[in-house]
């Protein structure tokens, strides 16, 4: 089991700030905040932003991201619609995508780092 997700991010306020608004549907909670990064979650930190200002953006082929689990498809589709209105990009819009084991309903966002991150459910109908 994962304990809990660092990504480095190159201003930490405006990306504290970014991930706030956009995990809000997801339940997540800013709950620590140090001079070099930022824990959110529910009931302690499991998504860590570390401030790396000197380093550049993610590649965009490094085949690495993140995936957070959502209560709800509306939950999905609000975390990507909060990420593309705050300056993030669209890497995959909201939609149902075959799983290893199930359909899920899935959409992928970049940072402003260029961090891929994806919020995922699986819907009622296939638990």
């Amino acid at each position: 089991m994962i304990d809990h997700v660092s990504i480095q991010v190159c201003d930490l306020a405006v990306s504290a700030d970014f991930y706030q608004h956009i995990l809000e549907p997801l339940g997540y909670l800013r709950l620590v905040e140090r001079p070099a990064t930022v824990g959110f979650g529910f009931k302690y930190p499991e998504l860590w932003l570390n401030a790396r200002p000197t380093s550049p953006r993610a590649a965009a082929d490094v085949g690495a991201h993140v995936c957070l689990r959502a209560k709800s498809i509306e939950a999905v589709r609000e975390f990507h619609q909060r990420a593309i209105v705050k300056g993030g990009s669209d890497d995959g819009q909201p939609g149902p995508r075959q799983g290893a084991m199930v359909v899920y309903y899935g959409a992928f966002i970049r940072d402003l780092d260029g961090n891929r991150v994806e919020v995922m459910t699986v819907p009622k109908a296939d638990r």
